[in-house]
């Protein structure tokens, strides 16, 4: 039963309260902006919640035209620049082998190494921070007198509500 719960957690179900999801992400943000003496503005809102609005990375041409809708589109560089401040903040993570972003959902230290877990059916990305996983990186680092500055793990396979289907 724990393991439903922990997939759960990973892969929300396809029914789950998307819009609560969605507006805790912001309210998270929110709280990280003002600690931080940040401003969540008008455009670093609109690019989160354009990824938000699903669990699964876009990238920054995809945001351009999800933002933009049918009036006017922000440059490229204004995305770029929204998404590295989102991901400085630990708002957002870069999923490297699609060049995309993904919200980032979870409540951990943005140093903290994170296992992405890539649906090739669906298309959605779990993301699992992992204490073994960081062990091991920061053990493996120092042994090669390495200094990791983000520890990325992107597994793709096929999550549990596609394996089900």
């Amino acid at each position: 039963m724990a393991r439903k719960a922990s997939q759960r957690a990973v892969f929300p179900a396809p029914d789950h309260d998307h819009g609560r999801c969605s507006s805790d992400a912001i309210a998270h943000a929110e709280q990280v902006c003002l600690a931080r003496a940040q401003r969540l503005t008008p455009i670093r809102r609109r690019v989160l919640e354009a990824l938000l609005a699903s669990h699964k990375p876009l990238g920054a041409y995809e945001l351009i035209d999800r933002i933009g809708g049918r009036g006017e589109k922000p440059a490229p560089i204004t995305i770029y620049r929204t998404l590295e401040f989102l991901r400085d903040n630990g708002l957002v993570h870069r999923i490297e082998s699609r060049n995309a972003f993904i919200a980032c959902v979870h409540r951990h230290a943005s140093a903290d190494p994170v296992v992405f877990l890539i649906c090739e059916k669906c298309g959605a990305v779990g993301e699992q921070a992992s204490a073994a996983v960081a062990d091991t990186i920061r053990s493996a680092s120092r042994a090669a007198g390495f200094t990791p500055k983000a520890p990325v793990i992107e597994i793709a396979g096929v999550c549990a509500h596609c394996r089900a289907a």
